[in-house]
C-alpha cells in the first residue's frame, strides 16, 4: 500500500482510499478525484445501485475530460459518452464501444459506511 499524507484522503485497508461521500455526488453524472497522481472519473448511478471508476484521460482527444461526459446505456451496457468526439467507454470496463482496441483504465470501487473508496491496484 502507498503512503498517503493527505489528512482529507486517508487509506482504508488493502489500498483502498477514501474519496468522499455519496452524498458529495451528482446521481447519474461523473466527478473526477485526484487518486494517488492519477485522474478518477467516478460515476453514480442510483437506479441501478451502482457506482462506477474508470480513468478520466480520453485517448482520443488527448485530455483528460471523461467525468464530464454524458452518461447512459447502449444495449443495456452502462457507458460515459466523451464530451469531445463523443465516443462512448464501457462504464464496467472501460473500453470504447466503437473501437473496442481502445480501453481507459477501470479501477475498483465500492460504497462502505456512505463512503466512496477506489483502488487503484484493484484494476478491472
Amino acid at each position: 500500500m502507498s503512503k498517503n499524507n493527505n489528512p482529507a484522503c486517508p487509506e482504508l485497508v488493502e489500498g483502498w482510499i477514501d474519496i468522499c461521500s455519496v452524498d458529495d455526488l451528482v446521481p447519474n453524472s461523473g466527478v473526477c478525484a485526484l487518486v494517488e497522481e492519477t485522474q478518477v472519473a467516478i460515476f453514480y448511478m442510483p437506479e441501478d445501485n451502482a457506482i462506477y471508476a474508470i480513468n478520466n484521460y480520453d485517448p482520443f482527444s488527448l485530455i483528460n475530460i471523461l467525468s464530464r461526459g454524458l452518461t447512459g446505456d447502449i444495449k443495456g451496457e452502462p457507458m460515459v459518452s466523451s464530451p469531445i468526439y463523443k465516443q462512448h467507454f464501457s462504464l464496467k470496463t472501460g473500453v470504447c464501444l466503437e473501437d473496442e482496441t481502445v480501453k481507459v483504465g477501470s479501477y475498483g470501487v465500492r460504497i462502505e459506511d456512505g463512503r466512496i473508496a477506489v483502488n487503484l491496484a484493484g484494476e478491472k
